[in-house]
């Protein structure tokens, strides 16, 4: 380190004197600091741009890595080692076309015969990605895993969050939580597009992996996908769909969010058809948000905070979590946790290529 330190003294020392020989009386201090910069990020110092980027992407990784871990811990209920487990995987089946719903029923007859080995697996797997995000060596191969698991147990665990058998809903977790999982391991990938001009150049954090284009279509694909099936006739447009979805979260749950619930049913009741446009008004906006400028998007970025909190309140009363016999806490958080990897990043007036060191070189 010593010996790279004393390199770049040198050639920044060479600079200023090449300034001097043609003429000028000394190489500018913002020159000086561009050429500091610049060799900087050649020797693999980050600056501070560059560690802010990284640091509000890791941060979102460690929020990854909590809701892996919550899984793994609801996975261990002693619900989950019981024929019960097996029997609500099966539900899942129904609806479904038979090349997507046999493997399901297959998969339910196995966890139900062997319910207690299975489930430690299962439960231990969610577990031991969720550490390994948390750990820095082991993150890529960690968020490797989570992508292969998430997008098995979207379809042998969820059913395909019902989105072929017509009843998926934004209200209770469509496309399903655990697809969202994959989402967010790609786009939280620990590598930089473009090397290493690319921290303090992207816009928000779910753009350094991919790019900003990418990233926006994955962002706006999302979102509208969620907007047309909150067009779905039989999940939301009928007169009581909605009042109906949200009044059957209250069993089992705690009396205050029961009545929470119950507030928000009597409100949509006999409206499905109403609630259900506005709704899709809202993540319309959201949709398209990310593509205007940085101060109207994170109006579209609050909306998306304010619709994902309502949703994971009313819609899916935290996940059921206090009720019992939750395997994850629904699509809520992973939306929240998505639309803050969105946030515009504050851009920094650092030169992080070398580009002005070599053209001034040569």
């Amino acid at each position: 380190m010593f010996i790279l330190a004393f390199r770049e003294r040198v050639v920044l020392a060479w600079l200023r004197q090449a300034g001097g020989k043609q003429g000028e009386p000394e190489m500018s201090d913002i020159a000086v600091a561009g050429g500091h910069g610049a060799w900087q990020a050649r020797l693999g110092v980050e600056t501070g741009a560059a560690r802010a980027a990284a640091d509000a992407r890791r941060v979102l990784q460690l929020g990854l890595a909590g809701i892996w871990l919550l899984d793994g811990v609801l996975q261990y209920q002693s619900f989950m080692f019981s024929k019960a487990f097996g029997q609500m995987l099966g539900a899942t089946a129904a609806g479904n076309p038979g090349v997507i719903a046999s493997p399901i029923s297959w998969d339910a007859r196995l966890v139900e015969h062997h319910a207690v080995a299975l489930n430690a697996i299962f439960a231990t797997i969610q577990l031991l990605i969720g550490l390994g995000i948390a750990w820095r060596p082991t993150v890529r191969l960690a968020l490797g895993a989570s992508i292969a698991w998430s997008l098995a147990v979207w379809w042998f665990g969820e059913g395909l969050g019902d989105v072929l058998s017509g009843g998926a809903s934004p209200v209770n977790g469509a496309p399903g939580a655990v697809i969202l999982y994959a989402l967010l391991a790609v786009l939280l990938w620990p590598s930089d597009r473009g090397g290493i001009a690319a921290p303090p150049a992207a816009p928000f954090a779910a753009a350094r992996a991919l790019g900003a284009q990418a990233a926006r279509a994955l962002w706006l694909v999302l979102w509208l996908s969620l907007a047309y099936f909150a067009l779905v006739p039989a999940a939301n447009r009928a007169p009581q769909a909605l009042h109906d979805m949200i009044a059957g979260m209250t069993a089992g749950e705690p009396r205050w969010l029961a009545a929470i619930e119950r507030n928000a049913a009597a409100l949509v009741a006999h409206q499905g058809l109403a609630a259900s446009v506005v709704l899709a008004i809202a993540l319309i906006l959201i949709a398209v948000g990310v593509y205007l400028p940085a101060s109207a998007a994170r109006g579209a970025l609050i909306l998306a905070i304010v619709v994902c909190s309502v949703i994971w309140v009313v819609g899916e009363a935290f996940g059921a979590i206090l009720a019992g016999g939750a395997t994850d806490p629904n699509s809520g958080p992973l939306l929240l946790l998505l639309t803050l990897a969105y946030w515009p990043a504050r851009t920094a007036a650092v030169p992080h290529t070398a580009a002005a060191v070599e053209g001034t070189t040569a």
